[in-house]
């Protein structure tokens, strides 16, 4: 049995191809995804997916709680991790241009039972990370509402449970109805079609960056650098400041991260993705790494970094100073649109993995049933936005960040390993992107996420384990039974 758990599918060199040609053969006349995006529409994916909660959410807690002004270290951690995931993340995209992320990369190189266990964490970064953006977006948009008297009541703003020391505990709410109404829209935006979804995504890309770029315009002549002084403030324990303290704020703003990955999972889909998957995903990450630097720096100039550990910190920073009033208005506008942006491309991801894992029979064969009109995956993406919806109206963003980091974390060290695996077992398949140095950066790079995943995390062992056993049950009542690659050999 244990043979059969690590059965590797085959690996094979994808052709090159042109819009509109899937790369699989649409055999019975089935419908397939439409290869119609460009590489500048990933790159626009991918900067949708990152930036986002890391500046309007993240940003002020990782400073306030762990780095201090230095949580620009923190980024700077952060991307590289990313930058070094990223770089195995293009060879695989290059070379395998399908719908399922480090699921398939996991799939062709480490075999059955690991490409279930990342595709089941993969759950978490991608249904859980919608889920939790929506929370972010429904208090923005509450803040906003309130500039005209029309903020909704805590009860319908704010999730209904709650956990306190460990025991989930009723807050008094209904439901947090502007999170459910996102995740409703943009899963209907979802379900129409991939080119829709990304135009509307490149739109609300460009409006993000406006006011990212207004922000740091106007706001950087109020910087005061007294307040980057100490730029690491002294250990005051565990994770509080210091270098402890950079590194612990690094895996805070982690989450900022996560998502320059779903670039991948719009492989199918993708023109040319020999050479539009690396730039995709390399160029996004490249450009958010940067937005996000520049803006800590600013940020962190306005305000002591002691006073920045609010749920809205750009707009808290900006509300000190009177003349900056109307730009906390266009922040929160911003923020909204940057949220929406997150929330669009997690959705977009997590049916396209369930559709990659159901054609592999490891799901149930519904998930892989393509719209003969829009040509999505429509009953993944009614099934994920139904949970996310649920997820997000229900419980807090606290519990639901947590989830989302644990599994992405893992999932980049998996795919970093399989690159070298796979150059061992296949030196001879085409790479029309090699990761530089292989040998120094795969391994690097699995090392960072692991690192980065136990340091902060330890303490949620229960919850994981929770979690991958209720994947593994799934897995052998029904993936391990009806696996076509099993069955065929």
């Amino acid at each position: 049995m244990s043979k059969g758990l690590f059965i590797t599918k085959p690996v094979q060199a994808a052709p090159h191809v042109d819009a509109g040609e899937p790369v699989e053969g649409s055999l019975k006349g089935e419908a397939t995804l439409k290869r119609s995006l460009t590489s500048t529409q990933l790159v626009m994916l991918g900067i949708g997916a990152v930036i986002g909660a890391g500046i309007f959410v993240l940003s002020g807690h990782a400073a306030a709680n762990h780095a201090g002004p230095a949580v620009i270290l923190s980024f700077i951690i952060a991307g590289v991790a990313c930058a070094l995931a990223g770089l195995c993340y293009a060879e695989f995209a290059a070379m395998l241009p399908v719908s399922g992320s480090a699921y398939s990369y996991s799939y062709a190189t480490l075999g059955e039972f690991v490409a279930w266990f990342i595709g089941w964490n993969l759950v978490l970064e991608y249904m859980f990370a919608a889920s939790t953006v929506a929370v972010g977006w429904s208090g923005y948009l509450n803040s906003f509402l309130e500039h005209f008297g029309l903020a909704l009541p805590a009860s319908l703003a704010a999730a209904p449970l709650n956990v306190v020391d460990g025991a989930i505990v009723y807050t008094g709410g209904l439901v947090n109805l502007p999170a459910v109404a996102i995740i409703a829209a943009i899963s209907g935006l979802c379900y129409v079609g991939i080119t829709q979804s990304a135009f509307v995504n490149s739109i609300i890309v460009a409006i993000k960056i406006v006011v990212i770029a207004m922000f740091v315009a106007f706001a950087a002549k109020y910087v005061q650098p007294d307040n980057w002084t100490p730029f690491i403030p002294e250990n005051q324990g565990p994770g509080k400041y210091g270098i402890d303290g950079v590194i612990r704020g690094a895996s805070v703003v982690f989450f900022a991260y996560i998502g320059f990955d779903a670039v991948s999972t719009a492989a199918g889909e993708a023109k040319n993705p020999q050479r539009d998957m690396p730039i995709g995903i390399l160029g996004s990450l490249v450009i958010c790494t940067i937005i996000y630097i520049i803006v800590a720096a600013v940020l962190t100039g306005l305000l002591p970094y002691t006073q920045l550990g609010t749920p809205k910190p750009v707009a808290t920073a900006l509300e000190t100073y009177p003349a900056l009033s109307w730009l906390k208005m266009v922040v929160e506008i911003g923020a909204i649109a940057g949220l929406s942006s997150v929330i669009l491309v997690m959705l977009m991801g997590q049916p396209r993995i369930f559709y990659t894992m159901s054609q592999d029979g490891l799901l149930p064969k519904f998930f892989a049933k393509v719209h003969p009109k829009f040509q999505t995956p429509y009953i993944g993406t009614v099934i994920v936005g139904v949970f996310a919806a649920v997820l997000a109206g229900f419980l807090p963003i606290g519990l639901l960040g947590e989830m989302v980091s644990m599994g992405t974390l893992l999932a980049f060290a998996t795919v970093c390993i399989g690159v070298l695996i796979l150059r061992s077992t296949r030196p001879d398949l085409p790479r029309p992107f090699r990761v530089p140095m292989a040998v120094i950066v795969c391994p690097l790079g699995a090392l960072i996420c692991l690192y980065l995943f136990s340091k902060p995390f330890a303490e949620h062992w229960k919850v994981m384990t929770t979690w991958t056993a209720l994947g593994l049950l799934i897995y052998f009542v029904y993936g391990y039974r009806n696996s076509k690659l099993r069955k065929a050999g």
